[in-house]
């Protein structure tokens, strides 16, 4: 079983997001690491000069490193980026977007969670057109997943298994209105919330995050307690999605789960220790609200609350 970092969805500094793969690069037990701006095209500039040394750092470490395709797409400065991103030939690109699909085709790449992928004839289509893995959307049910990895062997599926979720991607951002900007005037307003921002309901209980023009959950997808099961059902890799914590010791709580050497409640618990502002979930998983916990492990509920 593979782990692989998905794409960084928050706008952190220059800095602080080389530092944050040099560590990967360093310390984390990932097989895979997907880079690359996904959500935002005003963000680009904020990798560019960098790109290339965590690249570099990366692969030195023995990690595969792919590329990502911006998950949205609306004007044509950011139509001619994912055109000259998918005449990469060096490394694979992750399609993140329908646009990036016909451009790739009849080449191999992989599909991250943005493309909805529901069903097996959806799967089978996309590895038609070149798709070597598919990271299948957080929102599938564990019933649906089982059903496309078993019955298309020839395509690897991933589930997205640690981070909050990716729920929408918008043309305008929300982000910048709650603080007062426009999009096209937010003086990056979202480098403020470096895990995103919260959105309450009327009566004051979180239930989303903005960040930038993308709504994520307010929960933290965590599927540690169904180790025994992926396998079983053709799953080849567990994506972890970056967020504001210790990600090298997320790392290590999966691949730990899955050499045997801890059990999922102490994995559960540590990830609990790693990231104590933010509750677990793992509703979409048992095809339930995707913000609820499901316990399946002894004395497990309590450590979501």
């Amino acid at each position: 079983m593979k782990l692989t970092l998905g794409p960084l969805q928050y706008l952190w500094p220059s800095d602080r997001w080389r530092d944050f793969y040099f560590e990967i690069a360093d310390e984390a037990p990932v097989d895979v690491v997907v880079i690359g701006e996904t959500i935002c095209s005003k963000r680009l500039h904020f990798m560019e000069a960098e790109l290339a040394a965590v690249i570099d750092r990366l692969e030195a470490a023995g990690k595969d490193v792919r590329l990502s395709t911006l998950a949205l797409v609306t004007l044509e400065r950011e139509a001619n980026y994912q055109r000259a991103l998918a005449q990469e030939d060096s490394r694979l690109v992750e399609a993140n977007d329908l646009s990036a699909l016909h451009l790739l085709k009849g080449r191999p790449h992989t599909v991250g969670p943005f493309i909805n992928v529901y069903n097996a004839a959806a799967a089978r289509v996309l590895a038609s057109n070149g798709a070597t893995a598919i990271c299948l959307p957080p929102e599938l049910p564990a019933a649906s997943v089982a059903t496309i990895a078993r019955t298309c062997p020839d395509i690897a599926v991933e589930i997205f298994a640690f981070g909050r979720m990716p729920l929408a991607i918008s043309a305008r951002c929300a982000h910048a209105r709650s603080k007062g900007r426009t999009k096209d005037n937010c003086q990056f307003v979202c480098q403020e919330d470096p895990d995103g921002i919260a959105v309450n309901t009327i009566s004051g209980q979180p239930f989303l995050a903005l960040n930038g023009v993308q709504t994520l959950s307010h929960t933290c997808q965590a599927l540690l307690e169904h180790s025994d099961e992926w396998a079983a059902q053709g799953v080849g890799s567990l994506r972890l999605s970056p967020q504001t914590c210790d990600m090298v010791e997320v790392s290590w709580a999966f691949r730990k789960v899955l050499t045997g050497e801890i059990e999922p409640a102490q994995a559960l618990a540590r990830l609990r220790d790693v990231y104590p502002d933010i509750p677990l979930s793992n509703g979409f998983h048992h095809g339930k609200t995707g913000a609820e916990w499901v316990a399946r492990l002894k004395n497990a509920r309590d450590l979501t609350e």
